[in-house]
């Protein structure tokens, strides 16, 4: 389905590149503390705050909170390498810098996203639904892009994502490697999908979706006026680490039933984070929804974990780094999506 974009020169740039700079410290704002073990709500919300002030004035984070916050152990499973597009698109006006992830195991896919999403203002932080996923690809979100491609076959008719961030990456894999009739590409922050927009726009442009129809919108798990218009409209409904937040938590859960089918399925990809998921999963079960949880579901992620396990909790903690996979039901079990 996909087909190479025309008028770009590429340019090879490292594989890993979210170990650097501000995406160290603004991504890890929201991994390394589980809200229900070592950091209250309220520390951890002034932590955040003060590490993307000091982000913003270019300065070291040097309180303990912050530092508890902000440490950026491991950042890749290297699913995807990346080039950088010298565009000569002469419509594009913008400093944007355009990168080309490409799946280094299913090499034949591939999506454009942007690489350069500007300063984070402190007005967009204070006043945002979530500003969670406006900085970088998280590894969660970067696996279940994986999987996507791996189970792209498993994939039909209407699909969305929620809580996707700036990227929706994962999303965006479904529209261009599978056979589906729609992917809708969600966030509750409007700043994300003004973004998502335009990844799609230049996306559709280079002929990637094929006959698939992507859209994308502001959605808010907890407003109803958000939720009710597509209610009972999605086969597949997917998200990648939107576990952690406590006030969401249970609207994520009422979101997601409600926005399925009666025998539609919800994949969810996230680290244990305490007892974060095990409370989703109770959640979940309480709603009437039936939950199936995969350690082992992708042989390159797997030999990633156990190769990164070896290099002690300093540089790689599975509780939270490695995302599990759920599965979530309306109807019967789901068929297994275990290798």
């Amino acid at each position: 389905m996909e087909r190479d974009s025309t008028g770009t020169a590429e340019k090879t740039v490292p594989a890993s590149p979210l170990r650097k700079n501000m995406n160290q410290d603004t991504c890890a704002a929201n991994s390394n503390c589980s809200l229900g073990e070592t950091c209250g709500p309220t520390d951890v919300a002034k932590a955040r705050w003060t590490l993307l002030r000091q982000v913003l004035r270019q300065k070291q984070a040097d309180t303990p909170e912050v530092k508890q916050v902000s440490v950026r152990r491991f950042a890749t499973f290297d699913l995807f390498s990346r080039k950088r597009l010298l565009t000569q698109d002469s419509s594009d006006n913008s400093d944007d810098q355009w990168v080309e992830y490409r799946s280094v195991y299913f090499p034949e896919y591939s999506s454009l996203l942007r690489d350069n999403l500007g300063p984070i203002r402190v007005n967009e932080v204070l006043n945002s639904f979530d500003n969670t996923g406006n900085v970088c690809v998280w590894p969660s979100e970067e696996v279940m892009a994986h999987y996507c491609l791996q189970k792209h076959h498993t994939f039909k008719g209407a699909v969305c994502e929620l809580g996707g961030g700036m990227t929706c990456l994962a999303g965006l894999m479904v529209a261009i490697c599978a056979d589906v009739r729609e992917v809708l590409l969600s966030d509750g922050n409007e700043k994300s999908i003004h973004n998502v927009r335009r990844l799609a726009e230049r996306n559709r442009r280079a002929g990637k979706f094929g006959s698939t129809q992507v859209s994308a919108r502001v959605l808010r798990w907890d407003s109803d006026s958000d939720i009710s218009p597509l209610e009972g409209h999605f086969d597949i409904v997917m998200c990648a680490d939107c576990l952690f937040l406590d006030q969401y938590r249970a609207s994520l859960v009422d979101a997601i039933r409600r926005l399925l089918r009666p025998n539609g399925m919800a994949v969810v990809f996230a680290p244990l984070r305490g007892e974060t998921l095990r409370l989703f999963c109770q959640l979940a079960q309480q709603a009437g929804l039936c939950a199936s949880q995969h350690q082992q579901y992708d042989a390159q992620v797997w030999d990633v974990h156990l190769k990164m396990q070896t290099e002690g909790k300093d540089a790689y903690d599975e509780n939270i780094h490695y995302p599990l996979l759920i599965t979530l039901t309306k109807g019967p079990q789901p068929v297994s999506h275990t290798q």
